[in-house]
């Protein structure tokens, strides 16, 4: 799952950051709302954590576009007014969720995953998002988080494929370097975990997708 973090407090910003990496996601951050705005329009993301009083484009009108654009992104927004009116204006707006801070952290996470859920088609039965379990014919596999997630990526191509570029940008961070040969590495040790017959087919030139293989 990727997430992009949108939020002036730097430190809480980095905190939320770190937090979920550590559960396995793919974050970027942007510290206002310019670098928000084009961040959430370059990339496409699972989630954005948007804080809704921005310097620079407010998150009002971040989420606004969002919901226009038709993008399949959801929004949990966050606010330091928890009150009903701000609840509901910020639902009306185009938010999928509203989080009014101080806020739990564990709560926070439950709610980046569950709209996660919400942003992509259901994976099938091998792969389990929610507590990022994998198996094979019964049998769990024991998983990087991004061999969880390339795993995850391709499962919901549903046989497509699916670029090593793709791959990349849904998987990883902004950090990670667009030259590096990190994803090829993380498939060939995902093919090894995952077995025979072979899961994962290499199409030359384009990219990875699912076999027409049992689970």
């Amino acid at each position: 799952m990727r997430v992009l973090v949108v939020e002036d407090e730097r430190n809480l910003a980095d905190a939320i950051a770190r937090g979920l990496r550590k559960r396995g996601m793919a974050v970027d951050v942007a510290y206002d709302g310019d670098a928000g705005h084009e961040a959430a329009f370059v990339t496409r993301y699972d989630v954005v954590v948007l804080d809704r009083d921005l310097p620079g484009v407010h998150g009002d009108q971040i989420c606004a576009d969002l919901a226009a654009s038709g993008a399949l992104t959801r929004v949990l927004m966050l606010t330091a007014s928890g009150t009903v009116a701000d609840r509901v204006e910020g639902l009306q707006l185009g938010a999928d969720d509203y989080l009014p801070k101080p806020f739990a952290f564990d709560e926070l996470v439950a709610r980046v995953q569950a709209l996660g859920r919400r942003a992509t088609p259901a994976a099938p039965p091998v792969l389990d998002p929610a507590r990022r379990v994998a198996t094979r014919a019964g049998v769990p596999m024991d998983l990087t988080n991004k061999e969880f997630g390339v795993l995850c990526e391709l499962l919901k191509a549903r046989g497509a494929v699916v670029s090593s570029e793709e791959l990349l940008e849904r998987v990883w961070d902004a950090n990670t370097d667009p030259f590096t040969t990190i994803v090829r590495v993380t498939v060939m040790t995902l093919r090894k975990k995952l077995g025979d017959p072979p899961l994962i087919e290499t199409v030359v030139g384009a990219g990875y997708r699912t076999a027409e293989v049992g689970a």
